[in-house]
């Protein structure tokens, strides 16, 4: 792969590395992200065009375009901005400290130990939306200190904790299911509606949560990514250049944990948006290190997209995002896997 071309501003004793590409793939996400958000908004069986849309997000248009735009269908896309983008920048961070392609927040067991909280408040506490919420945050957190305990003495690190996570993984996906069966019918029902990852009928009250979230985590992790970068090269490299790598690694997996733990509680486990948006950036940005900016924009990008089309690929009736990103994302890692394969990799 070229080394991608690298512009440097100077103001005065002040400057800023950029790369052109990179900068062109984050603002196409971010107009793709927008315009489908628009289009989304607008759509449903009170139809607005766009410009009607755009008028009542500036407060502008008629009572019933202000109510609908921003009672009903904006938490909605906001929910799926914030989602994608928090599954997308957790699964970079996994990808970059496992220095594996598959590492993602899906498959090393964190959403399902987000499922597994939820699942306990359904079916044992039988609460309601924000005891669920509450449930999934914590489920994804305990699973995270459980997989630091174990993995402690020997690092937190490489293909050990892809294992560990594939194992936690298999074994909360049993008790999922066990709870699943020991639940009222009407408990089952919100369980599985749960479980496949939608966004319909969101409110402020599921993106507010994450919202915050957000504004604490992702400084934290953009403002590692230099030590991020340093950390591909090894460990000891990355020690040679002044970086604390334990303490690093530990503040970049509680972020990437607690970014999951928040999106599963807001939308559900929306599977593959983790795992496919850092490959999607890399690629187009053909750029080495984690690219974060990109990665979070692609993620937002992709869930708002997917949902755009669950709500139109059959008329008349609506998908569960999940559905959408599970069919696309799960033949992404199919190609993946046989192109690992084919490189030796694997």
């Amino acid at each position: 792969m070229s080394q991608p071309n690298i512009n440097v501003v100077r103001v005065g004793e002040w400057s800023a590395r950029f790369r052109p590409r990179a900068l062109a793939v984050v603002a196409g996400c971010s107009l793709v992200a927008v315009a489908l958000g628009v289009l989304a908004i607008g759509a449903g069986a009170y139809p607005m065009s766009p410009s009607e849309v755009v008028r009542a997000l500036g407060g502008a248009g008629s009572a019933a375009d202000l109510v609908i735009v921003h009672d009903v269908r904006l938490p909605r896309v906001a929910t799926a901005l914030l989602v994608g983008s928090a599954l997308a920048l957790s699964g970079a961070v996994f990808q970059t400290l496992t220095r594996n392609p598959l590492g993602s927040p899906d498959i090393l067991g964190f959403t399902q130990g987000a499922t597994t909280g939820a699942m306990t408040v359904i079916v044992v506490i039988g609460a309601g939306t924000a005891a669920l919420s509450v449930g999934a945050v914590v489920g994804g957190v305990l699973t995270g200190v459980l997989m630091y305990a174990l993995l402690w003495p020997r690092g937190l690190h490489g293909y050990r904790l892809v294992l560990l996570g594939i194992g936690v993984a298999a074994i909360l996906t049993g008790v999922n299911g066990y709870l699943l069966t020991r639940a009222e019918i009407v408990d089952a029902a919100r369980a599985v509606l749960w479980l496949t990852g939608s966004l319909a009928g969101r409110g402020w009250d599921d993106a507010v949560p994450l919202l915050v979230a957000m504004v604490v985590l992702v400084p934290v992790v953009l403002g590692c990514e230099r030590a991020l970068r340093m950390m591909e090269m090894g460990d000891d490299a990355a020690l040679s250049l002044g970086v604390r790598v334990e303490r690093v690694r530990l503040a970049l997996l509680t972020s990437a944990v607690l970014l999951a733990s928040f999106a599963a509680a807001a939308a559900g486990p929306v599977l593959f948006v983790a795992l496919t948006a850092p490959h999607l950036a890399r690629r187009l940005t053909r750029a080495p290190g984690p690219n974060l900016v990109a990665t979070l924009c692609m993620g937002a990008a992709l869930l708002v997209t997917a949902d755009w089309l669950a709500q139109r690929a059959f008329p008349g009736r609506e998908l569960p995002v999940g559905v959408v990103t599970g069919l696309l994302g799960g033949g992404y890692l199919v190609w993946l896997l046989i192109a690992e394969r084919r490189a030796g990799r694997i």
